[in-house]
């Protein structure tokens, strides 16, 4: 392929490449790069000569930084409904073939990961993170939710982190996105190169030989603040206890509950909740259907619009306060 191809894959030693190719784009997601990733890792499921896949994003800004956003506003407004779906049912199958994939997927983590980038590492069974990887779900932001089966996997991150990260949207980065259950190893990004160059000789087995020793979690110490405010039962009652705790780290994420849709996070804590209980498989067709009804919400389009399109940061959420959000609006959303 050439070097302006949006994916680029190649066969390198004992491993399989995929190099996500679009990093002034921050290496986000379109369908054609969805069914490129498809393809490749489908022609590579039962070739004898590819024993690991390798996927990287081009640059060191990002590995992704999730899925083309603005087109998908577009083609809800549009009332395109069927191109929004494709793209939806195509990632998230993706998503699946990730996570049941027969051969060892190894994604090299290494900047900016979120929303769609996450759905490309998470659900692998290696994920390595340098010291500047940055894992987040900011989807409440947009008026969105964490979706790519991030309603499977933040409910099993330890404690209540999965339900602090999914609706405050803040970032994890480096060796606390090892400690959280985002990523597996710890490479600094000096060491990358080497490693990358590793696999390729000797498989996932290289692993080992480049995972450096974790310094402490940053949140360590506020572990258990985090699952007695996260594990309360609604938006309101979270906020409730977080101004109660008066910790620096509390108003961090009130001021990220702040911001974001209040709407967003009524469903986003539903769909976590119920996502508990729920297969990978059953979360994802659940996401699907979610994101046709939250889609459709108008805290999705300006909130887009907001963060992407014209990049004031000042969106008009409807309603504009966690309180007065209708909880019968909420049920209308999950409705079969």
């Amino acid at each position: 392929m050439t070097a302006e191809d949006t994916v680029v894959t190649s066969r390198d030693g004992r491993i399989g490449r995929i190099l996500l190719n679009r990093p002034k784009a921050l290496n986000a997601l379109d369908l054609q790069m969805i069914r490129a990733c498809a393809t490749i890792l489908e022609t590579w499921r039962e070739d004898p000569h590819v024993d690991a896949v390798v996927i990287q994003g081009a640059g060191d800004r990002a590995f992704c930084a999730g899925g083309d956003i603005r087109a998908l506003r577009d083609g809800q407004l549009s009332g395109d409904r069927p191109s929004v779906d494709q793209f939806f049912r195509e990632e998230y199958a993706l998503n699946l073939t990730i996570a049941t994939y027969p051969k060892p997927y190894i994604a090299l983590i290494d900047g900016i990961c979120m929303g769609g980038g996450i759905g490309l590492s998470v659900h692998a069974p290696y994920r390595v993170a340098t010291e500047h990887a940055g894992f987040a779900m900011p989807e409440t932001a947009i008026g969105f939710f964490p979706d790519i089966g991030a309603t499977f996997l933040l409910p099993r991150l330890p404690g209540q982190l999965g339900t602090y990260l999914g609706l405050t949207g803040l970032r994890v980065t480096g060796a606390d996105a090892v400690h959280a259950g985002l990523a597996t190893h710890f490479t600094p990004r000096t060491h990358l190169a080497d490693l990358s160059a590793a696999l390729a000789r000797d498989g996932a087995a290289a692993l080992a030989t480049y995972n450096q020793t974790l310094p402490a979690f940053s949140l360590a110490a506020h572990r258990a603040a985090i699952d007695h405010c996260f594990s309360a039962a609604t938006v309101s009652d979270i906020v409730t206890r977080l101004e109660a705790t008066g910790a620096e780290w509390a108003d961090a994420a009130l001021k990220a509950l702040r911001h974001v849709s209040p709407s967003a996070l009524h469903f986003t804590l539903r769909a976590l909740r119920r996502g508990r209980d729920l297969t990978l498989k059953q979360a994802l067709d659940a996401e699907f259907a979610l994101t046709r009804t939250t889609m459709a919400y108008p805290d999705f389009a300006e909130g887009v619009r907001a963060m992407v399109v014209d990049k004031d940061r000042k969106p008009a959420w409807r309603p504009a306060t966690i309180q007065a959000v209708d909880p019968a609006t909420i049920d209308a959303l999950f409705a079969d």
